[in-house]
């Protein structure tokens, strides 16, 4: 054991050596030698049957260079290199014995600095996490790529491209953390393995501004487009060095766009559990409380409503999108006389609970008077659609308790709703988006009522 001790930090010895730039003028030399790093840590750790991770100053180091580097090929490569070995070798995962359990090596290498994190190396007491990202670093990150994306001018640079891939990795990382901590939770009830989740820990934190952070996550959101002003510029674009980084930055947005789908995503299942558990009574004062991330996305679209439709269209998560419809729907059309006769509200509002308060022309009136029909079409197409995604995602355990109702009496009911929109305002211009759903609806009705006759 000593000896293959010794040879391991032999070879670190050696390795870390590429990355000593003294006496080293040429930029190149230092490109290349850096270049080879990254190829070494690979080979030793990736590329090989070793299931040896990286020491500590290889991961630390291949982030610096994610983080800090000029170079389009070296920022590539070791976000490429840093995602495949959390891919190999994640902080959480699951071992079975006797039965399910997680373990989670709290030695190893992280890209966060979280709570009361004790940092050590070997021969060394404590490691500066100068590079790594703590709860306002991450904030601040969010924030430095909304800006980013919100000016077209500020995105064509190698910082940006570096921002978005910092925020592409430690997505991943939260991720691969909080996965099967969830999958152990649904069978045990267990709070303290989420509440031990770096996404926890990160959202919990004093230093965070809650609010902030989401409102910079939906900026981003509705963003979606930029990217598309991206891949023109890499068309049009004549310089040799800026037609790589354009194509680069336009894919990574791209990808960013989907990440902050996931971050969300996964906010929103902490969020979720969150309640459970204290409707459990296994939380404590020292879980803290915040809002969450639904409800200040509630808020920010019933108060920007110019944002509703860019931002149902980018957030495509079928469970969560139907769960934000059916409790914006919910302010309007459960009137408050109504709200305090519990027996007369479902326990949850379902897709058939809100379709049903459109039965009559008079009741769509009445909603109509609250909001405008414009909106009411893009919400309750939107709702269809997301019903329809719901219904077919196998994941999705509860699906049948948000919608409430069979395809084909959601589909009669959603026809009904936009028909009797119609005769409330005449001359209301059907937009092309809801005019697809309708049309989804009427051959779905269609279909299921002949099935019926067949049977």
């Amino acid at each position: 054991m000593d000896y293959l001790k010794m040879c391991s930090q032999g070879f670190e010895e050696n390795t870390m050596a590429l990355l000593d730039s003294s006496g080293i003028k040429d930029s190149q030399d230092i490109h290349d030698d850096r270049i080879a790093f990254l190829e070494a840590v690979r080979s030793i750790s990736l590329d090989c049957n070793s299931n040896r991770p990286p020491s500590w100053n290889m991961y630390d180091a291949t982030f610096k260079m994610l983080r800090d580097s000029k170079s389009l090929e070296l920022v590539m490569a070791s976000f490429q290199l840093l995602t495949e070995l959390n891919k190999k070798f994640p902080r959480t995962y699951m071992v079975t014995t006797v039965q399910p359990d997680i373990f989670v090596n709290s030695e190893a290498w992280s890209p966060f600095v979280l709570g009361t994190d004790s940092i050590h190396v070997e021969g060394q007491d404590r490691k500066s996490t100068s590079d790594l990202l703590d709860p306002l670093g991450f904030a601040c990150l969010v924030e430095a790529i909304a800006q980013d994306v919100s000016s077209v001018n500020s995105v064509l640079g190698i910082e940006p491209l570096q921002k978005m891939l910092l925020f592409q990795y430690v997505v991943e990382v939260l991720e691969t953390d909080i996965r099967p901590r969830q999958a152990l939770y649904k069978e045990s009830l267990n709070w303290i393995l989420i509440r031990e989740s770096m996404l926890n820990m990160l959202l919990g934190s004093r230093k965070i501004h809650h609010k902030s952070l989401m409102k910079n996550c939906m900026a981003i959101m509705l963003r979606r487009c930029c990217h598309q002003v991206l891949e023109e510029d890499c068309k049009m674009s004549t310089d040799e060095f800026n037609v790589p980084l354009a194509a680069a930055l336009a894919e990574t947005q791209r990808r960013t766009f989907g990440a902050m789908k996931k971050f969300l995503t996964l906010v929103m299942g902490l969020d979720f559990v969150r309640k459970e558990a204290d409707s459990l009574g296994a939380t404590s004062r020292n879980d803290g409380s915040r809002s969450s991330a639904l409800e200040i996305i509630l808020d920010e679209l019933t108060y920007n409503i110019h944002d509703l439709s860019p931002f149902l269209m980018a957030f495509s998560v079928p469970k969560w999108k139907l769960e934000i419809i059916l409790q914006y729907l919910s302010k309007y059309c459960i009137k408050a006389s109504v709200r305090t006769r519990r027996a007369n509200v479902p326990n949850e509002i379902t897709v058939d609970y809100i379709l049903t308060n459109f039965s009559t022309p008079a009741n769509s009136k009445a909603i109509g008077k609250k909001i405008s029909s414009g909106i009411l079409q893009i919400l309750l197409a939107h709702l269809f659609q997301a019903c329809l995604l719901t219904r077919q995602d196998s994941n999705s355990y509860d699906s049948p308790k948000k919608i409430g109702g069979t395809l084909a009496e959601i589909s009669e009911k959603f026809i009904f709703t936009i028909q009797n929109l119609r005769k409330t305002e005449e001359g209301m211009e059907m937009m092309p988006f809801v005019r697809e759903a309708l049309f989804t609806a009427t051959l779905l009705a269609g279909k299921m009522e002949k099935d019926d006759m067949q049977i």
